[in-house]
């Protein structure tokens, strides 16, 4: 006699109903504690030190300054420009970032989940192809506002958490 897919999944079956879904306070825990983190990150590197996230400075205006209240899908959205800022400086200090941000992200999309909110693919910043001039001349300067900036979403971020942020 041969067992097709039917008999496989019914021997399966006692194992998968062992497994339990990830608590929804659990992910909200470990969202908040990476937030802290790369916040910590940024704070190790010194020269981030120097400006101020509401500072404007001329020709980095693509990068997301604070927003007062966030959803989860403005919070994806922003994080997704930070993500493509960081990932075109060559800096060795953004890389890990980077990649924090992208877990970070995938924590978000699995809140949103839970609530049953629809999170749109985050669109890709237009302008940063054509900024290649102003990333060369000021590499140094898009890396210290963009990682300020970052820093003061991030803590306006993890208020928001604490609230229980919609859609």
């Amino acid at each position: 006699m041969r067992c097709g897919p039917l008999c496989r999944f019914l021997w399966l079956w006692p194992y998968l109903s062992y497994i339990e879904a990830v608590p929804i306070r659990k992910v909200q825990d470990d969202t908040k504690t990476l937030i802290k983190t790369i916040v910590t990150r940024i704070n190790d590197i010194s020269h981030t030190q120097s400006v101020s996230s509401k500072q404007r400075v001329t020709g980095l205006d693509f990068i997301p300054g604070l927003t007062p209240v966030l959803s989860l899908s403005k919070m994806d959205q922003t994080l997704a420009i930070y993500q493509q800022i960081l990932t075109s400086l060559p800096s060795r200090n953004v890389i890990q970032i980077s990649n924090d941000l992208e877990n970070l992200r995938d924590l978000l999309h699995l809140l949103a989940s839970s609530k049953s909110c629809p999170l749109p693919q985050a669109r890709a910043l237009e302008t940063l192809e054509s900024l290649g001039g102003v990333l060369e001349a000021s590499l140094y300067s898009t890396e210290v506002v963009a990682l300020s900036r970052l820093q003061g979403s991030l803590q306006d971020m993890l208020r928001q958490l604490d609230l229980s942020p919609g859609c």
